[in-house]
């Protein structure tokens, strides 16, 4: 039986990946800050592991615990919306360190088991938003855009080795809560210097003038990510939603 190893798993692309995945017959590790057992349907291939990819020890325990394992996901991820003025030391790092050196990490973490048995597939979930320069997402995109790059390196590292690496990239999705939680790490930050106010009023009305748009579902990302895991002729970059399709075209 096949495992998989997804993070970010509390909501989402993640908590829809890892149903998907029980669906088909997978063995599925869900990994997430705090556990819920609540969340999923009880299954005896199903395991869900505490986890914080910013904290590498953390990270070893969960790799540990999980054991063998056939793909990870590396869904965990989080957002912030401002101009980069706006956007504090600290949260630049959390983001870095939640985005893109944790992803690293985890890669890290279970390369030696899937470079033994020489067969493996990653895939990191990035964002549609590197495909096109877009305003208050400066530090965000870099973020997710340093991902891109790293992935399509390693892909080139890994193939002699039997070990597959993918990329997605999901559209804006309204009807998860990612949005909100870009918002709660936001909270305690400064507004922006006062010359910047009448730009970010102008871009935030573009934004809510098309906030209830149904642009990316769920379905879309575990789609692309279903198809990243099991399909060993999937292109390295994969599209998901409507509007991911259009930038990437």
């Amino acid at each position: 039986m096949k495992s998989v190893m997804i993070t970010g798993c509390s909501s989402g692309f993640g908590l829809e990946t890892a149903s998907r995945f029980l669906d088909r017959g997978w063995s599925v590790v869900a990994t997430m800050r705090n556990p819920d057992e609540a969340l999923l349907p009880a299954s005896d291939r199903l395991r869900m592991l505490p986890l914080d990819v910013t904290d590498r020890d953390s990270i070893a325990r969960a790799v540990e615990a999980a054991g063998p394992i056939d793909a990870l996901v590396n869904n965990a991820g989080i957002g912030f919306l401002s101009c980069f003025e706006g956007t504090p030391p600290e949260v630049i790092r959390t983001l870095f360190e939640t985005n893109t050196f944790g992803s690293f990490d985890l890669i890290r973490a279970v390369l030696p088991q899937m470079r033994s048995r020489k067969a493996g597939v990653i895939v990191n979930v990035s964002s549609s938003v590197t495909l096109k320069p877009l305003p208050l997402l400066p530090v965000y995109t870099a973020s997710k855009a340093a991902v891109n790059a790293f992935t399509e390196c390693l892909a080139l590292e890994l193939a002699p080795l039997g070990i597959r690496v993918r990329l997605v990239l999901p559209g804006r999705a309204p009807t998860t809560s990612f949005g909100q939680n870009a918002r709660t790490l936001g909270a305690d930050a400064k507004d922006p210097p006062a010359d910047y106010k009448p730009f970010i009023d102008d871009v935030m009305s573009s934004f809510m003038a098309t906030a209830d748009q149904e642009l990316t579902l769920p379905a879309d990302v575990v789609d692309a990510v279903w198809r990243a895991v099991t399909d060993p002729a999937c292109p390295l970059r994969l599209p998901a939603g409507s509007d991911a399709v259009a930038l990437a075209a």
